[in-house]
C-alpha cells in the first residue's frame, strides 16, 4: 500500500500547494550541486571533460539518491506513517503540474495584453532557447511545445522511475535530467555534458513514446484529431535534435492541428490554425486528461503490485 499512498500523499501536495520554497527545494540544490562542480569540468581537454562528466553524474546520483534510500528505509521500520509522508515528499519535488500551468497561463495572460517583454522573460522559466524578439506566434509555440514535453519529462517520467525502482528511483532521473537541461548544450559543455546528455535519452526514451501515446489519448477524448495525433507523432517526431522530444510535442501539433516551430531548428505539424493565446490552453486541457490517465494507470499497477505480493 505504501506505493499508493506515496503516489495519492505527493499528487495531491502538488496539486494544492505546488512548489516547496526555493530553500529547501531539492531541485534547486541540484542545480546548485551542478553549478558548483561545473565549473571544474570547463576548459579542460575533450577527454578530460567528459571523464569528468560521468564522475560528476555518478557523484550527484548519488549524493540525493542514497541518502533518500537510507532515509526512506529507516523510516519504514520505524515509523510507517512518517516514511509515507516524507516518501511523498520526496517524489513530489521530482515532479510538477501546478507550476507549469501557473507559468504557462502567466505566459498567456500577457500575450493577451499585448506585454510581449513581459511573456518574453516569463517564458525563459519553460525553455531553453534565446525568447528574445520572439513574435507572438513564436511564444506560444514555445509554451505548447514546453507543456507537451513536460508531459513526458516532468511527469510521467519520474512516476515511470518510481514505479521501476521506487522513490529513489525518481530522484535518480530527476537528476540526470536537471543535468542534461543544464550541461546538455553545445559549446563550452559539449564533452562535458556528452554523458549524461545520453543518459537522459536513454531513460526518456520509454517515457517519450507513452507521453505520446497518452497525449494521443487525449486528443480522442477531448474530440481533438486524434489519427492527425498520431500521423504527425509518428512521421515528424525525428525532426528534432532531441531522440525523444518530438515525440509529445508532434503529437500535442498534431491534435490541435498547428504548427509548432523552433526558429532555425525543427517544425512539426501543419499550420492548419493560426497559433493564439488560447492555443495554450488546448494544450494544457491535452496535458491534464494525459497525466490522469497515467495517474491511473500508476495507481492500477500499484493495485496490482499490492494483490500479487499479499
Amino acid at each position: 500500500m505504501d506505493i499508493l499512498l506515496i503516489l495519492a500523499i505527493a499528487l495531491a501536495i502538488d496539486l494544492v500547494l505546488g512548489e516547496p520554497p526555493r530553500i529547501i527545494h531539492p531541485v534547486v540544490w541540484m542545480g546548485k550541486v551542478i553549478s558548483f562542480l561545473e565549473t571544474r569540468g570547463v576548459g579542460r581537454h575533450p577527454l578530460a571533460q567528459f571523464i569528468y562528466g560521468i564522475v560528476i553524474t555518478l557523484l550527484i546520483i548519488g549524493l540525493f539518491t542514497v541518502p533518500a534510500y537510507f532515509i526512506l528505509l529507516y523510516l519504514k521500520s520505524l515509523a510507517p506513517v512518517a516514511h509515507v509522508v516524507v516518501g511523498a515528499v520526496f517524489l513530489k519535488s521530482t515532479f510538477s503540474l501546478k507550476e507549469l500551468r501557473r507559468v504557462a497561463l502567466k505566459v498567456k495572460s500577457f500575450l493577451l495584453k499585448e506585454k510581449l517583454d513581459e511573456a518574453r522573460f516569463e517564458l525563459r522559466s519553460l525553455v531553453s532557447r534565446d525568447t528574445r524578439g520572439l513574435p507572438q506566434p513564436l511564444l506560444v509555440s514555445a509554451t505548447v511545445e514546453s507543456v507537451a514535453e513536460s508531459t513526458g519529462d516532468s511527469f510521467v517520467a519520474p512516476l515511470f522511475y518510481f514505479l521501476l525502482f521506487g522513490v529513489p528511483g525518481a530522484i535518480a532521473y530527476r537528476v540526470v535530467n536537471t543535468m542534461d537541461a543544464m550541461l546538455g548544450y553545445h559549446g563550452k559543455y559539449e564533452y562535458l555534458g556528452k554523458f549524461v546528455t545520453r543518459l537522459d535519452d536513454v531513460l526518456n526514451f520509454i517515457p517519450a513514446r507513452l507521453s505520446a501515446l497518452l497525449l494521443v489519448s487525449a486528443a480522442f477524448l477531448s474530440r481533438r484529431d486524434a489519427r492527425s495525433s498520431w500521423q504527425t507523432a509518428l512521421n515528424s517526431h525525428s525532426r528534432t535534435e532531441s531522440p525523444n522530444a518530438g515525440w509529445p510535442i508532434a503529437a500535442v501539433a498534431g491534435a490541435l492541428n498547428v504548427r509548432l516551430e523552433k526558429r532555425g531548428h525543427y517544425r512539426l505539424g501543419k499550420a492548419g490554425v493560426l497559433l493564439i493565446p488560447e492555443t495554450i490552453d488546448d494544450s494544457l486541457k491535452l496535458m491534464q486528461i494525459a497525466v490522469l490517465g497515467w495517474a491511473l494507470i500508476c495507481f492500477i499497477v500499484g493495485v496490482v503490485y499490492f494483490v500479487y505480493t499479499i
